[in-house]
């Protein structure tokens, strides 16, 4: 499968202040990859670089095989976007709105397929000012996807919406998917996104701590393992040692936590503590969902600095 966004070594500082660190990613043609991290991760500053709207120090991007840059953006035609806040004016109406965005190539069909996929039809001819905080939401995603472009980029695209909108969006754009269109999404509803993506980049600190299909997260990442020893300590000592993704739990230090982050992790665990002739004494496998596995990710990233 192509891949239709390549981002490739990307390094960007803001004054002395480092934000993004050798990022590197790829989304393949009719995938949703969700971008995950806490706040002042990066994620909307790698959406707006992607989007040419910010330089970058270091690094290059391109939209398929076209390069994107704040003077380069021509592979941007073919691209939808949600960043923050959408963009309304109060006096216009909703669909004088995505008339605005709409190519003239089969505009109307395309306008009344927005508003009926994401159900606006009620509210969809009156004054953007009357619109609630959710209205206004559906109206500025409706406007990124009513061109049907190849790449759309959302940035916390279910601010704002009631759970029946959020269900709404989420299978029009596995809809949208399955016909071709990419797509990179930022959330902080991770339960939601655990629904959705294909595939996961985990961001903190800049860095891209993880990246993996969400197949795989519930297969594996998505597991931890709770191992109880004869002797935890030595045990622990010896699984960090090795460089093992072993977290803490505060309220036991000594209490061995191991995120699988891949199939071999456990048994790479176990030939390390039966080579020492550690006995084990009980395994306690624990199956995390999207946003228990990134906060342990967080966390071991923390305690290895």
């Amino acid at each position: 499968m192509s891949n239709l966004l390549s981002v490739q070594q990307l390094d960007i500082a803001f004054g002395k202040h480092q934000v993004l660190h050798q990022v590197s990613f790829d989304v393949a043609a009719g995938h949703i990859v969700a971008l995950v991290g806490p706040n002042g991760a990066g994620k909307s500053t790698i959406m707006k670089a992607v989007l040419g709207l910010i330089s970058i120090d270091h690094g290059h991007l391109t939209i398929d095989s076209h390069p994107v840059s704040m003077t380069s953006h021509e592979a941007l035609k073919q691209v939808g976007a949600l960043i923050e806040y959408p963009g309304i004016y109060p006096f216009l109406t909703g669909r004088q709105h995505l008339e605005l965005f709409a190519d003239k190539e089969n505009r109307e069909a395309n306008i009344e397929q927005v508003i009926k996929a994401l159900h606006m039809t009620d509210y969809i001819d009156h004054k953007a000012k009357l619109y609630s905080l959710g209205m206004k939401q559906k109206l500025g995603i409706a406007q990124a996807l009513v061109d049907r472009p190849k790449l759309v980029i959302l940035d916390e695209p279910m601010n704002g919406l009631d759970p029946e909108a959020v269900k709404q969006l989420r299978d029009y754009i596995r809809q949208l998917a399955s016909e071709g269109t990419s797509f990179l999404i930022s959330s902080h509803i991770l339960s939601e996104l655990e629904k959705l993506a294909d595939d996961v980049l985990f961001l903190d600190q800049g860095h891209i701590i993880r990246q993996t299909s969400m197949a795989e997260l519930v297969t594996s990442g998505g597991t931890s393992y709770h191992i109880t020893t004869a002797d935890d300590a030595d045990a622990k000592s010896r699984l960090i040692a090795l460089g093992l993704p072993v977290l803490t739990d505060d309220t036991d230090p000594e209490k061995i936590i191991l995120l699988q982050k891949t199939p071999q992790t456990l048994n790479q665990a176990l030939h390390t503590l039966l080579t020492a002739n550690i006995e084990i004494v009980d395994i306690v496998k624990v199956q995390h969902d999207l946003e228990e596995s990134f906060l342990d990710m967080v966390n071991h990233q923390q305690e290895v600095k």
